[in-house]
């Protein structure tokens, strides 16, 4: 009969008579197959790839781990510098309490806060206003009376031409004088004149100085048509260059128009003008910049002549005066061409030309057609009319010039002004 038993583990076990509890029992093997593997690591994962086998606790020091202390030394460092800020520092406006103004304040009140010195302004003490200037003209004017000065409703519109003209005439210049010679390959079409007449509508016009230099080897007579007040001529400014050195030494050599225009004489004698040569004239040019803003030239006839080399290389602008005849108005105009096939061709584009209506034969010719002629090759053109104190060619007094004459000189002065450069090319 099979008897109970109780093995170490305390588990029941049904023991059979006559069979030891601890007999062996049968085993069972069970051989199994794995596929083959599929994938194989390449070699660059295997490189940085974790090993497969984890670590044994029992590898690690029961203390626990220890570690090492590295000391690092720093490399030296390039510092950069910040950058600087060069923009100009705009200081921020003054606190409302500390701006002065007196806006929402009644008259006499107190500021709360101490006023600067500069809140003393006449409009506040005095009560002054700005007005607009009286006008100018005759229906202008008298609107201007009966109202009391209240309806101001401007300048005529000759007026405001006569404005913007002599605006032209005045315009300010920078760096050194401009020459403007006046030039011509025939005589007796009124040159001189004309040279005499731009200069005083110039100085009449602007605050700075203007000259008017004789430079005609032909014994000129330039300052035959304002008032001479000294016998020097160019000549004595060659002589005595070395020797001046302010504008009132210089002064004495020269004579001044009513206008302020300064004419400087040639030579009367004609041997001794005849020798007025290029480096003379270089002498006196470069004494008239010294003092003047302005320096007109009056040429010779005599194209070819050396002065006339120097001349033309210092001038900026130049002024061709042409008579009312055919032969007048002809050489005029070869004028130009001789100017254009010696490397002038520049000067003849800024050219204005002044036609002398005063001439023999003014009368019998078409003005207008010699206009349109010197139109096509010249900047512009302007009409001198006849005036008998001109006729006389003896001193001219620009006050006393008809209306019509002044005005032309006026006109010529402005567009000469209008063809010279504002500032010296650097």
């Amino acid at each position: 009969m099979a008897t109970r038993r109780k093995k170490d583990d305390d588990t029941d076990v049904l023991v059979e008579p006559g069979k030891d509890l601890e007999a062996p029992t049968e085993s069972v093997t069970f051989t199994v197959s794995l596929p083959v593997q599929v994938h194989e690591t390449p070699e660059d994962e295997v490189a940085v790839a974790i090993h497969d086998i984890a670590i044994s606790p029992e590898y690690l020091d029961v203390a626990g781990p220890t570690t090492t202390s590295i000391t690092l030394v720093p490399e030296a460092v390039l510092t950069v510098p910040e950058p600087v800020d060069t923009s100009p520092v705009i200081p921020a406006l003054p606190e409302p309490d500390q701006v002065y103004s007196r806006r929402g304040r009644q008259r006499g009140e107190i500021s709360s806060t101490p006023e600067p010195a500069a809140m003393l302004t006449a409009e506040r003490l005095i009560g002054t206003r700005k007005r607009k200037p009286p006008p100018e003209g005759m229906l202008q004017e008298l609107l201007y009376a009966i109202t009391f000065r209240l309806v101001n409703v401007g300048d005529s519109y000759r007026v405001r031409e006569r404005k913007a003209l002599e605006a032209r005439i005045t315009r300010f210049f920078e760096g050194g004088a401009r020459f403007v010679p006046v030039l011509t390959r025939k005589g007796g079409v009124g040159k001189t004149t004309i040279t005499a007449l731009l200069g005083m509508a110039l100085a009449d016009e602007r605050e700075d100085r203007v000259i008017a230099i004789d430079a005609n080897p032909d014994r000129g007579t330039l300052a035959e048509r304002v008032d001479r007040q000294t016998r020097a001529t160019v000549r004595d400014v060659v002589t005595r260059a070395g020797t001046i050195q302010a504008f009132s030494e210089f002064q004495t050599l020269v004579s001044r128009d009513q206008t302020r225009l300064d004419v400087l004489a040639s030579d009367t004698d004609p041997l001794v003008s005849e020798a007025f040569d290029e480096d003379d004239y270089n002498v006196v040019a470069d004494m008239a910049e010294r003092f003047y803003s302005i320096v007109l030239t009056d040429c010779g006839t005599g194209i070819v002549h050396s002065v006339m080399r120097a001349t033309l290389l210092r001038a900026d602008s130049i002024v061709i005066v042409s008579g009312g005849s055919v032969d007048e108005a002809r050489l005029a105009s070869e004028t130009l061409t001789w100017l254009e096939a010696n490397g002038y061709a520049e000067l003849v584009r800024n050219a204005v030309v002044a036609l002398n209506t005063a001439t023999h034969g003014t009368n019998l010719v078409k003005l207008d057609e010699i206009e349109a002629h010197f139109k096509s090759r010249v900047r512009d053109i302007v009409r001198i009319p006849y005036d008998p104190t001109l006729a006389t060619g003896s001193v001219i007094h620009y006050s006393e010039l008809q209306p019509l004459t002044r005005n032309a000189a006026r006109e010529l002065a402005a567009l000469v002004i209008d063809g010279l450069p504002s500032q010296r090319p650097t």
